[in-house]
């Protein structure tokens, strides 16, 4: 087994003894002499330790240490320095926000050793994590839910045609992820991929914008325009809010759907496009139809295919992974001292409703980073109360036991078949086994009374061994 890396980045004072030290210790030792020649080789190798020899620290160049630090989110920093480094007000600052430890020289070694092993576990934690997280996202939707599993397999069907395809849910659910994971996973990838707010267009400008128009077609039309249609020739046309469109604009949404043709303001001929659309609406589009302020001929063309994207409260299971992920994001373009969420605030998004849907989440997320001063987001930094929080714990509880027992009973139902009970819930084996190993429900017929469901009459040959509480 290779030895462990450390970068050793050195900017005041000698290192020999350290690095001779550290290679004393099983420790592979890559030097540094510069913050540049450090982000160098971070760009270049993964290091899950780093460690930084400052000295007393004069003139040490503190916003490219911190940039480095920030930048390098999968590496633990130690800071090894004089004690009057410590007395700079901003290097200490630097110190408590992005370091995982400090030691004052001179180096006590067995001290400094056991800190860089407790470092690089938490490295390995802090990668295990971000792992976890890239494996929940497929088709750029992040999720574990079986709803977003659902959502998963119903974009791939219809990717392989190129029917019209209508996207239901309420705003900020995800409906533009899903046209973009329709138009990547279809033969259609390599062509363009056009988004056209059909409510953020002003009325008088909308039809010249969708279809184009001539030079002279209208007072300022002093040159010939290609409209977002013909752009996304050989692509894919995603039409959000397509219940705002004017009637008369969506007779010539019509006309382009039956033909595929379309003709430019002012022109005289009609134009050939191969384009695929995708369409979306937050409001029921049928409704619409009903009262008139939708054409049915129109509403039949584009629901020949038609997905909904759930609102986030209907997969709550999915709320830690997207603000993990959104968290990551955020905090790689900000300087921000925190390093993730604490117990408390995951609680307080696990009882709130959303309804802004993901794209509240997302907002909450990025404000906190940006304006927190913690290393653990609060409830307060998301705009969560400590009352929805209690809530939190209640709720999970209750939603843990349920699980739980769900699991237990289609087990016992379908005679302990894994196979069968994975079909039965909705999720994949490997889904299965893992909420088994969650709950630590185990086949072992031995005991089978211990996992039987209080509201089940049914005779389960099934445990739950007893969760090891931390005293």
């Amino acid at each position: 087994m290779p030895p462990p890396e450390v970068l050793c980045l050195t900017l005041d004072g000698d290192a020999s003894e350290a690095a001779a030290q550290l290679v004393a210790h099983d420790w592979a030792v890559t030097h540094a002499h510069s913050v540049a020649a450090a982000q160098r080789m971070l760009a270049h190798g993964s290091f899950n330790v780093g460690l930084l020899i400052v000295g007393t620290g004069p003139g040490v160049p503190l916003a490219s240490i911190e940039a480095l630090v920030h930048s390098s989110d999968t590496t633990e920093w130690i800071a090894l320095c004089e004690a009057p480094a410590l007395e700079v007000p901003e290097f200490r600052d630097l110190v408590l926000d992005g370091f995982f430890d400090q030691q004052v020289l001179p180096v006590e070694w067995h001290a400094l050793s056991v800190m860089l092993l407790h470092a690089q576990q938490r490295a390995l934690l802090r990668q295990g994590r971000r792992n976890e997280a890239r494996g929940h996202d497929a088709l750029g939707m992040v999720g574990q839910s079986a709803v977003i599993g659902r959502l998963r397999a119903e974009i791939r069907k219809v990717s392989a045609t190129d029917a019209p395809v209508l996207i239901g849910g309420e705003s900020g659910s995800g409906k533009e992820l899903a046209a973009r994971a329709i138009h990547q996973c279809s033969q259609r990838a390599a062509g363009p991929f056009v988004v056209v707010n059909c409510g953020a267009i002003a009325p008088t400008l909308i039809h010249s914008e969708l279809f184009g128009h001539e030079r002279g077609a209208f007072t300022g039309a002093s040159s010939e325009r290609h409209g977002l249609i013909e752009a996304a020739n050989g692509g894919t046309i995603f039409l959000d809010e397509i219940g705002d469109l004017p009637l008369d604009l969506q007779t010539n949404l019509l006309r382009f759907l039956q033909e595929k043709t379309i003709i430019r303001v002012g022109a005289v001929r009609n134009l050939k496009v191969d384009v695929r659309v995708v369409a979306a609406s937050h409001v029921d589009l049928a409704e619409a139809v009903a009262v008139g302020r939708f054409r049915e001929d129109l509403f039949y063309r584009l629901n020949v295919l038609s997905i909904d994207v759930q609102p986030l409260r209907r997969r709550m299971e999915d709320v830690r992974v997207l603000a993990e992920h959104f968290f990551q994001r955020c905090a790689s373009t900000s300087r921000t001292r925190a390093r993730g969420f604490s117990r408390q605030s995951l609680e307080a998004m696990q009882a709130h409703a959303w309804p802004g849907n993901v794209r509240e989440l997302y907002n909450r997320v990025q404000r906190a980073v940006v304006m927190t001063d913690r290393r653990l987001i609060a409830p307060a930094d998301l705009g969560l109360s400590m009352a929805d929080s209690a809530v939190g714990v209640a709720l999970n509880t209750a939603r843990t036991t349920a699980e739980r027992d769900v699991i237990c009973l289609t087990l016992n139902r379908v005679g302990r078949n894994i196979t069968h009970a994975a079909r039965e819930l909705g999720v994949s084996r490997m889904t299965l086994y893992r909420l088994m190993d969650k709950h630590r429900i185990s086949l072992d017929e031995q005991m089978a009374a211990q996992a039987l469901p209080s509201w089940s009459a049914a005779p389960a040959p099934l445990r739950t061994a007893p969760s090891r509480v931390a005293g």
